[in-house]
Order: C-alpha cells, then sequence, then structure tokens
C-alpha cells in the first residue's frame, strides 16, 4: 500500500500549505518576541516569573529585570523607594501614579489582552509591592490552558502536513510526538518551577526543544514540496501516463 506524499500533491495544495507554514512561522517569531520582552530567556528570569523573588517584590523584580528599560533611574529609584516605605496609597497617588501612567498601563491594562499584571488601579498594583511569591495558581492555569490549547493546535495541523514528508517511519514517527512531549515539558515544568526553583532549566530545555521541533517540521515540509524528488517518482509517473 503507497501512503499519499508531497509528490502527490497539487501546486495549489502546496501553494495552500507553504503559505499556512510561512504563517505559522512569523506567528511563532512574534510570540519569541513577546516572551522575549515580557519574561525574558535566561533562568533567572523564568524563575522570577513563576518562583518569584522571595526576598523581595514582584514589582521590584519586573523593574530589575524585563521592564527595566522601560523607566529611566530616577523613576526606577522612586518606585523602589516608594516599596520599601510601605507603599501606601497616598504616595502612590502623589508621586508613582504619574509614571506608571506614562509608563506601564498602556500595556499593563485588562484591555492589551497580554498575560501580565494589570496596572490600572493602586488596589492592582498593591499586591505586587508585597514579597513576591511568582505567579499565582489562577494565573498559572489560565496561562497553562491556553498554551495547551493553542501550542497543541498548531502541532497538530503543521504535524498533519509534515506527515506526507519522504522519511524512515520511526524518524517521522519520532519528530510528530517529540514537539507534544516538549509541551508537556515546559508547561509541567512550570508548576514544577513554582516551588522549586532549580526546574527553571527545564522550563528553557522545553521551550528550546519545542522551537527546534517546529523549524525541523516546517522546514523539512517546505523542501519536500517544492525541491525535493523521490528516486524513482518521475520513472513511476512517465509509465503511467503511458
Amino acid at each position: 500500500m503507497r501512503y499519499r506524499r508531497f509528490s502527490d500533491c497539487s501546486v495549489s495544495e502546496k501553494m495552500l500549505d507553504t503559505l499556512f507554514i510561512l504563517t505559522l512561522s512569523a506567528g511563532y517569531l512574534l510570540a519569541m518576541v513577546l516572551t522575549y520582552t515580557v519574561v525574558g530567556f535566561s533562568v533567572k528570569d523564568i524563575e522570577l516569573k513563576y518562583y518569584g523573588n522571595r526576598s523581595g517584590t514582584r514589582l521590584e523584580a519586573a523593574l530589575n529585570g524585563p521592564m527595566r528599560v522601560y523607566h529611566n533611574p530616577p523613576e526606577h529609584d522612586e518606585i523602589v523607594k516608594w516599596i520599601y516605605a510601605g507603599s501606601t496609597e497616598k504616595q502612590y497617588i502623589a508621586k508613582i501614579k504619574p509614571i506608571i501612567d506614562e509608563k506601564c498601563v498602556k500595556c499593563h491594562n485588562p484591555k492589551s489582552g497580554l498575560a501580565i499584571p494589570d496596572f490600572s488601579s493602586y488596589e492592582k498594583i498593591k499586591p505586587l509591592a508585597a514579597a513576591d511569591t511568582g505567579m499565582s495558581i489562577a494565573s498559572l492555569a489560565r496561562v497553562s490552558h491556553i498554551h495547551l490549547f493553542g501550542i497543541g493546535l498548531i502541532f497538530y495541523l503543521l504535524g498533519r502536513i509534515f506527515i506526507l514528508a519522504e522519511m524512515p517511519v520511526w524518524l517521522k514517527r519520532s519528530l510528530v510526538a517529540v514537539p507534544f512531549l516538549a509541551i508537556a515539558l515546559d508547561i509541567g515544568s512550570w508548576w514544577i518551577t513554582k516551588y522549586i526553583p532549580v526546574f527553571a532549566y527545564t522550563v528553557l530545555a522545553g521551550g528550546v526543544l519545542m522551537g527546534i521541533s517546529f523549524a525541523v517540521q516546517a522546514l523539512t515540509s517546505l523542501y519536500q514540496m517544492w525541491f525535493y524528488g523521490p528516486k524513482g517518482a518521475e520513472t513511476e509517473k512517465t509509465s503511467t501516463e503511458k
């Protein structure tokens, strides 16, 4: 029994698959940019996001980490001073709110759709100025289920295209399964890192493995669609036409 391969696809189908893969790739790259700007790619950044900075506050950790580029030194020092002075509402309104409104609220608000804290009011910011215990269980559950559905669907659709590639069966089956193992490793490690910070390394490893899997499936599919001709395919086609 001969299974369907890229050599059996019409030009229209190849065009559709190619445009879909290129769109997914652009989305994946933008997701990486977002992750870098909001969380960061270092083990320390990942640890701060999920485990927190138990010796400091979540707001201070963000100011000293990925958000530092959005504030000048005097503004940074003013916010840190307010945190350690008790983070009172009176001081917030007098000195901190103007900085937050100008530099932060554009992204840190419910309408932005980003998985980041809401800075639109004192009541929302106050808990972030307390001891930092990382991402809450509710936030972790929300982000986890969004990623499981979203990334799972992406790799399913990409995998449906990739299985038309010509290669040893054992290799293809492995490459189809790896991204789903990477998703489990990545997202599962978020939960463990909340309690055991050393698992931030596992989160990073899962993300890297996921990225490599995406690149391998996408590039292999594009190459075999347009440039790869299986040995004997031309002969078989000619004899069929006769």
